[in-house]
């Protein structure tokens, strides 16, 4: 079984002047913004130095953005006050492994590049944050296809930590499928991910009973 890093690891990766993925938001959550329900609460899932969270709370969105790194999320709110937002971002320190998820309390639940676990811990994450959406809540993941391990541009080089379609469809197959698209982009998000790249995009909405 392939163990997740540790928030040693992480923070070590992230111990650096600049920003390791940038400080540009992903251009799959620039694009599916406009679809997050203002109303209510976001939350990032493992949102590292905060260029996510940054970008929605600049879209007017209040956001929850959790991470096991110390040294990211003091980044991330060193980002935040540069862009004015400290306010409408709440950061938290927390290991997903173990997190005890809230119930129903988000909008939306956003997820980029999480792929640091295996298939069992992330079974665990899919789980925990269909639980923390509020019914007709909206999550917007993206990760990595396995072909991504040829191009080797970024993400972990476990292939079973990977996404493809199939995978996705059945684990989500209890919540309305909105997107679900796989295609190779160029990517330019600071050294981490940077190049050709197999992607592929999941945006899946709470069923409302």
């Amino acid at each position: 079984m392939t163990l997740p890093p540790s928030a040693p690891d992480w923070d070590a990766r992230y111990d650096r002047a600049d920003y390791l993925f940038g400080t540009e938001p992903n251009a799959f959550l620039k694009r599916e913004t406009p679809q997050l329900d203002k109303c209510g609460e976001v939350l990032c899932v493992a949102d590292g130095e905060g260029r996510n969270s940054v970008w929605l709370a600049k879209q007017g969105l209040r956001v929850h953005a959790v991470d096991a790194s110390a040294v990211a999320l003091d980044k991330a709110g060193a980002l935040a006050t540069r862009e004015g937002v400290a306010d409408a971002i709440r950061f938290e320190q927390v290991d997903l492994t173990r997190w005890r998820w809230p119930h129903e309390r988000y909008h939306s639940v956003v997820a980029i590049f999480i792929q640091f676990a295996g298939p069992a811990a992330r079974a665990d994450m899919f789980s925990g944050m269909k639980e923390a959406l509020v019914p007709g809540g909206l999550l917007l993941l993206q990760g990595y296809r396995p072909e991504q391990i040829d191009y080797a541009t970024g993400g972990p080089g476990a292939i079973e930590n990977l996404y493809d379609e199939s995978m996705l469809r059945s684990a989500f197959d209890d919540f309305e499928i909105c997107k679900l698209v796989s295609y190779d982009a160029q990517i330019s998000e600071g050294d981490g991910h940077n190049g050709m790249s197999a992607l592929i995009d999941l945006i899946a909405r709470k069923p409302v009973l």
